[in-house]
């Protein structure tokens, strides 16, 4: 069946345009028009390519950390479906090596099974830097060897991610990682401006939640956040709670940051798109107050974000036009991914993957309908 939306507006990654038709066929984005014979749906709102998220813990009330299973991917998407993201990146936070082939096996059965919404992995440690470990667990912190090197080089994977700290990783094993297909980030890291550039020059290509875990920019000693800025190839995840980073520290980033190179992530755990309001993990009771997530030190654990409110929050805190805050939600997400290599996420062939976005009564978005691979989830 072909079907036909018609849509108010839409969003095609540049510009909005007034009522667009957009044609899709088992997946597929086949036309900018109406079809004959096609079902035709008439939507009001803004339609746009679906969030992209590239660094998300849990959700729907799961947590990958505790159940690497497709039970917890499917709950993910489908909680991350109500706020707009089509495909997630599941991160898997430092664990043992029992914990990363479990989470990579899983991976690879959702990517041979086509798991709605499924992208890739994200393995956000273990070899990342103590000092900055936030609520990592320092038990299984520990460098790079040939058992976690045969994981992320796996083929069957979907896109790949690795973040971690340079000064406990050497260039060599940055290049072999990316030789085999992995995207590099830094980040839970006290590296050196000097270090934080060899990583580079080896093939890094990201930054884990900027300013977060890693060593600040001071006045004498630039270190990771200094080298973000200033790299101008590299892309830079930034969680736009409010909580993680100063609003006025967020904008003057983005205003430093090459164009395209900033992009929105949630770092969201397993209270997106559920009623709980605590969990434990490693060892920590983490509580959610308000739209903050803490353990009982006072530490910030991930984040209670969702894509659409990081979306709003960046027209305000960034003082960007909607355009541009669409874009840091996907487009840029997408480049960082490779996933905009062969075709932009609305052109004929991509996969139909869109959010429908209406404006409430606070003038601010919401999400009224998610459709991944031509299907509505939401």
């Amino acid at each position: 069946m072909i079907t036909t939306l018609i849509a108010e507006q839409i969003f095609d990654g540049k510009d909005i345009k007034n009522n667009q038709a957009i044609s899709f066929a088992k997946g597929k984005i086949i036309a900018f028009e109406g079809v004959k014979d096609a079902q035709e749906i008439k939507v009001s709102g803004l339609l746009t390519p679906g969030f992209i998220d590239v660094q998300v813990n849990g959700g729907g009330g799961y947590l990958f950390n505790h159940d690497t299973s497709l039970t917890t991917l499917k709950a993910m998407v489908s909680a991350h479906s109500r706020y707009g993201s089509t495909g997630l990146l599941p991160t898997l936070i430092t664990s043992d090596i029992e914990t990363i082939n479990a989470a990579a096996n899983t991976i690879a059965l959702a990517m041979k099974e086509q798991v709605a919404g499924i992208v890739g992995v994200h393995f956000e440690g273990p070899h990342i830097s103590e000092p900055k470990k936030g609520i990592h667990s320092s038990e299984h912190i520990r460098a790079l060897s040939e058992q976690e090197l045969a994981v992320y080089c796996r083929d069957d994977l979907g896109v790949k991610v690795v973040t971690l700290a340079p000064e406990n990783v050497t260039t060599e094993q940055i290049k072999r990682l990316t030789e085999h297909g992995v995207k590099v980030c830094l980040g839970h890291s006290n590296a050196s401006f000097e270090i934080t550039q060899a990583a580079l020059a080896a093939g890094a290509i990201g930054f884990t939640h900027l300013f977060n875990a890693m060593s600040p920019l001071t006045s004498r000693q630039p270190n990771m956040v200094g080298a973000a800025l200033l790299d101008k190839h590299s892309w830079c995840g930034l969680i736009l709670d409010g909580h993680h980073v100063h609003p006025a520290v967020a904008k003057l980033a983005n205003r430093v940051k090459d164009n395209g190179k900033m992009m929105l992530v949630t770092d969201s755990m397993s209270t997106i798109g559920s009623t709980q309001t605590s969990f434990e993990f490693d060892g920590h009771k983490i509580q959610l107050t308000g739209d903050k997530l803490t353990s009982q030190t006072g530490q910030l654990a991930g984040s209670a974000l969702d894509m659409i409110t990081a979306v709003n929050n960046a027209q305000v805190m960034l003082d960007v036009p909607l355009e541009e805050a669409l874009r840091m939600a996907s487009v840029y997400p997408a480049d960082f991914l490779g996933l905009n290599k062969e075709l932009p996420q609305l052109a004929i062939g991509a996969n139909a993957d869109f959010t429908l976005l209406e404006k409430g009564n606070n003038s601010a978005l919401h999400v009224s309908q998610t459709w991944i691979g031509g299907k509505q989830i939401f």
